[in-house]
């Protein structure tokens, strides 16, 4: 039985569409709506040999932007919840998410190139997922 929704969003059009098919489930459902970004930590830089971390409140302002962007998508949805995370998008996703969970993800089209060098979001979300995952296809694909 599903007592929580969760959606990867990455503020694209499909990571939207997917947002509008989680919160349909969750309603019906009459269970919690949780709305999840992910952002990548930056790689360190290497200047003049030494290594360079990012300023710790240029990182605070990126997740509470992503924070509030999330905050404006969920505003008409009543009791959702968002949540910001640094990570890998899928591995962040799949420990997020319980066996009693529903996890929503889009599947963009990448090309088979961009595919080859970096995965697919959706699939190691599916492959390692504790819980259904409903894969929601972009428009067009």
């Amino acid at each position: 039985m599903i007592k929580r929704v969760l959606v990867g969003v990455d503020f694209s059009e499909a990571s939207r569409l997917a947002l509008a098919r989680a919160a349909a489930w969750a309603s019906r459902s009459e269970v919690p709506l949780v709305v999840m970004h992910v952002l990548q930590p930056p790689a360190p830089m290497l200047p003049e040999a030494q290594i360079a971390l990012p300023d710790p409140a240029w990182l605070k302002a990126m997740e509470d932007h992503a924070r509030e962007h999330l905050q404006g998508l969920v505003s008409e949805i009543p009791g959702a919840s968002v949540l910001v995370k640094w990570g890998s998008p899928a591995e962040e996703l799949v420990g997020e998410a319980g066996p009693d969970c529903l996890l929503v993800v889009a599947q963009v089209g990448h090309t088979g190139l961009e595919r080859l060098l970096f995965g697919s979001t959706a699939a190691r979300v599916v492959k390692h997922a504790p819980c259904d995952v409903l894969v929601v296809r972009a428009k067009g694909h």
